[in-house]
């Protein structure tokens, strides 16, 4: 519980107010919304793909790295590495299920709530197109995860099994990754990003068992995987028709937007990638030696 609580109180005192104000503030020096917006452009981040997410996975890579596997999972009480990882299950998969209902629904405020007021101008119609693209990637992430896992389960083990926390997780993946750019990308685009992101959750989750990382929950690959596609995803599929509404300028938009244009503009790209540059830069140099001092002092376990 202390361990809990100093985490907590470092990111939301040092770590997240920094990476809010740079990328939402008109003051930051990556908002999209300000006066000399980076490169005439800024970062696309419209319901905080890489402000929460990608912030919270990476903190998330950082502690797990630092305190290590659990005791049987990797390694034996002997320390020699086990032939198979051993695994350990959730004590209840239909509060799993239940709990993910909840975020998901959770979700249609969080992306759809950062539009913030109706009154203004065509907002309602932002709103509206965000919960369709969140409902779209969200299924679209499961199946593709399912679909994947199944298919890997029977080149492994030949028989067809379906695995819902899988499932669940690419579901999360999808919501994940379409949180930055739901309200500037096409429906049919949100539905590619859900399945990249179902691919993306269930390979990165079979690398992490490789490397011997133990990520108990899998939130390095829904959140930090998935919070830096989806921010990369903006500079792809954002639309011009979109940015306008929302953010009432269309000099730069996706770069396959671009080059159908007749140009090879990639700025917004370049600008979602410094963008998730530097909230990774940020939260490694802050949580590294804070998890690295809370290892010492033992606090961590």
């Amino acid at each position: 519980m202390t361990a809990y609580l100093a985490y907590s109180i470092m990111l939301a005192a040092f770590v997240y107010p920094v990476v809010v104000h740079s990328i939402w503030s008109p003051q930051g020096f990556l908002s999209a919304h300000n006066s000399n917006p980076l490169w005439g452009s800024g970062m696309v981040d419209f319901a905080g793909g890489s402000v929460v997410h990608l912030t919270g996975g990476m903190t998330a890579l950082i502690a797990t790295m630092i305190l290590g596997p659990r005791a049987g999972r990797f390694y034996d009480l002997s320390g020699e590495v086990l032939e198979e990882p051993r695994e350990f299950t959730g004590h209840s998969l239909a509060l799993q299920c239940l709990g993910t209902f909840i975020l998901w629904f959770g979700w249609y405020g969080f992306n759809a709530g950062s539009i913030i007021s109706l009154m203004l101008d065509d907002n309602y119609l932002v709103v509206s197109h965000t919960a369709i693209n969140t409902t779209l990637s969200a299924a679209a992430g499961c199946v593709m995860t399912l679909f994947l896992s199944t298919i890997v389960g029977v080149h492994f083990t030949g028989e067809v099994t379906f695995n819902l926390q899988y499932a669940m997780n690419g579901c999360l993946s999808g919501l994940v990754a379409i949180t930055a750019g739901c309200s500037v990308v096409e429906s049919w685009a949100s539905i590619v990003i859900g399945l990249v992101s179902g691919a993306l959750y269930l390979t990165c989750s079979k690398l992490l068992v490789q490397w011997k990382i133990d990520d108990a929950v899998d939130a390095i690959p829904v959140h930090m995987i998935n919070g830096i596609w989806g921010s990369l995803s903006v500079g792809l599929f954002a639309t011009p028709d979109l940015m306008d509404r929302v953010y009432e300028t269309s000099a730069h938009v996706g770069w396959f937007y671009s080059w159908g244009r007749g140009s090879a503009d990639a700025t917004l790209l370049a600008c979602q990638v410094i963008g998730v540059l530097f909230v990774i830069g940020w939260v490694v140099c802050m949580m590294t030696p804070f998890f690295w001092s809370m290892h010492y002092c033992g606090f961590l376990r």
